[in-house]
């Protein structure tokens, strides 16, 4: 069975994925990035027997890849960026192979700030991102074996928030900084209540995890050892993965124009998660 780590791009997800992999996947709670291995990203090209030359026979194979994972017979953490839905009758997922999901939002209006560093956009073309119905997103030209429909920033959002196929746990991005320890113990408790552990969360391990994956931690491992998630500019040069993290503040980073766009667009699904008053 499956237990997705859902979210819309920077959101928060590769944060989550490094808690994880170091309180589940270490003895001790110390994180190293070669612990998210533990913890990959779907749809990819390893989950396929061989190329995918279309959108449509990408996501006509998320299910036979799925079956595949658990026909191992054993719980793994995936990563996704995709909406939950279903394309031309092809469904994400469906609830013999998930058994839960672990949604992580983030203001859209940091998001926007994170996707300009990320993909090198200016404000329009983030504005279009982040607002489109149809988008989507693979890594190599002619192989959609890692395509993902992500569609707008609340479309996502609602997508995963208002399923009652499966078990969900919804956590704001925000509440990593605010709320830290009591954040990431509800993250265990929700997935050692999936897995029918009755034991209790080991507080010592869990103080490590959190230690070892503060956002500045992150930001200097990446400097010192480099980062394989990272991306490069037009110019070939390798971009900072961890870029501001918290210390994003779209107040000083975009304009008001863009602002007032954002939350018109969103304002409800921004009320509902406290966005907005």
């Amino acid at each position: 069975m499956i237990i997705w780590i859902a979210s819309y791009p920077k959101s928060g997800n590769t944060y989550i994925r490094s808690f994880l992999s170091a309180y589940y996947f270490s003895k001790d709670g110390e994180f190293n990035f070669n612990l998210l291995k533990n913890i990959k990203q779907f749809p990819e090209r390893i989950f396929f027997n061989e190329k995918i030359r279309s959108v449509e026979e990408a996501t006509k194979n998320y299910i036979t890849a799925q079956k595949k994972i658990c026909d191992a017979k054993e719980v793994k953490f995936l990563k996704t960026h995709s909406i939950l839905g279903n394309y031309k009758g092809h469904p994400f997922t469906i609830p013999e192979y998930t058994l839960g999901a672990i949604q992580v939002v983030r203001d859209p209006r940091n998001v926007l700030v994170s996707l300009i560093n990320h993909y090198s956009l200016n404000e329009k073309e983030a504005a279009e991102f982040i607002t489109d119905d149809n988008r989507d997103i693979h890594r190599i030209d002619n192989d959609f074996s890692s395509y993902a429909l992500l569609s707008s920033w609340s479309n996502h959002y609602k997508s995963w928030a208002h399923t009652k196929k499966y078990r969900k746990l919804i956590i704001k991005y925000e509440e990593l900084k605010d709320n830290k320890y009591e954040t990431f113990r509800d993250i265990v408790v929700f997935i050692n209540t999936l897995l029918n552990k009755t034991e209790r969360v080991n507080k010592k391990k869990l103080e490590t995890a959190i230690k070892t994956t503060d956002f500045s931690v992150l930001k200097e491992k990446e400097t010192k050892y480099g980062f394989h998630e990272g991306v490069s500019d037009y110019m070939g040069n390798k971009k900072k993965f961890f870029y501001k993290g918290f210390g994003n503040n779209w107040k000083n980073s975009i304009s008001s124009e863009l602002i007032k766009k954002i939350e018109k667009k969103f304002c409800d699904e921004m009320k509902t998660l406290g966005y907005l008053k």
